[in-house]
């Protein structure tokens, strides 16, 4: 298991779909909006990143991952 004192940037993208996975477990991820996404994003315990830079490229790319890994779940 990851250490969960680690702290979360915004790359590598996978460390916060797992910590997403992990803190809202059955998140119906379908209708989210990119603000919701991003403010579940920075509410993450271990988030320490620049939340200013964060592009829309960049938490559909979140999104795309975190809906992969439910469907594969």
């Amino acid at each position: 298991m990851e250490d969960e004192t680690q702290p979360l940037y915004w790359e590598p993208t996978f460390e916060i779909v797992l910590a997403l996975i992990q803190t809202y477990p059955n998140f119906a991820i379908e209708s989210i909006g990119m603000k919701q996404l991003k403010d579940m994003i920075i509410a993450l315990p271990n988030f320490a990143d620049d939340p200013g830079i964060a592009s829309e490229e960049l938490l559909r790319g979140i999104l795309n991952e975190w809906y992969e890994e439910q469907e594969n779940a």
